[in-house]
């Protein structure tokens, strides 16, 4: 019996499922559980702000793990902290660049989603009536947030959120490119069977390829 050939589409597939095999997305690779309740998807928004920050992205999780061990895993203890405090936590888990601004900028996030939402991001999705373009403007209102902290938040959230995806940010379609998997978010959909949820996990894992430099161990090359 001839063998079956293996089509580009089917090699783009085959490394596609290895890179979701993880069952995974990248906040909850590094130890930050994406679930559909306030306090998860606020320290999600937070590793966000802290991940589109220049520097080593292990710092961004190491600033954003220390707030949540100091018990500020919500917006309104996170609210309730004072800025002296977030300088030090923030300082002592090695941010660099102006730690002040980014205290009062988290701080300011914090109590703008508990006099806005309640401390429930949930109801930031009620009241765009789970519309994308929506959720997007109401979530770059918040202090602290800009396009790229969007897009890094709803590349976790699209996998509870699914009214969102496709969703994937400047890391993950790099790697994309580079490994041959597309060039947009509707690329990676179409390879990313089992809706939003796996999609997560692939953006996730192609974003975590390029940070941690991973190319080598996928492609056989430097």
């Amino acid at each position: 019996m001839p063998t079956a050939l293996i089509t580009p589409v089917q090699d783009r597939k085959r490394l596609a499922r290895r890179l979701a095999g993880s069952g995974r997305g990248f906040a909850e690779e590094y130890g930050f559980r994406v679930t559909n309740n306030p306090a998860s998807l606020f320290q999600v928004l937070y590793l966000a702000v802290l991940l589109a920050r220049r520097g080593d992205f292990r710092r961004a999780l190491d600033g954003a793990r220390a707030l949540r061990d100091e018990g500020w895993d919500s917006p309104a203890r996170l609210a309730r902290s004072l800025h002296e405090e977030r300088v030090r936590v923030l300082r002592d888990s090695g941010q660099r660049g102006d730690v002040d601004a980014l205290a009062a900028v988290l701080g300011d996030l914090a109590r703008t989603v508990v006099e806005r939402y309640r401390g429930d991001l949930r109801r930031l999705r009620s009241a765009a009536h789970h519309d994308p373009a929506r959720e997007r403007a109401l979530l770059a209102d918040l202090p602290g947030i800009d396009g790229q902290v969007v897009d890094l938040f709803l590349r976790e959230a699209q996998a509870l959120w699914r009214e969102v995806a496709p969703v994937a940010d400047r890391r993950a379609l790099t790697a994309a490119r580079r490994l041959g998997l597309g060039r947009s978010a509707d690329d990676l959909a179409g390879l990313a069977s089992g809706g939003s949820e796996r999609l997560a996990w692939l953006v996730g894992a192609l974003a975590r390829v390029d940070l941690e430099h991973r190319y080598g161990e996928l492609t056989g090359r430097p």
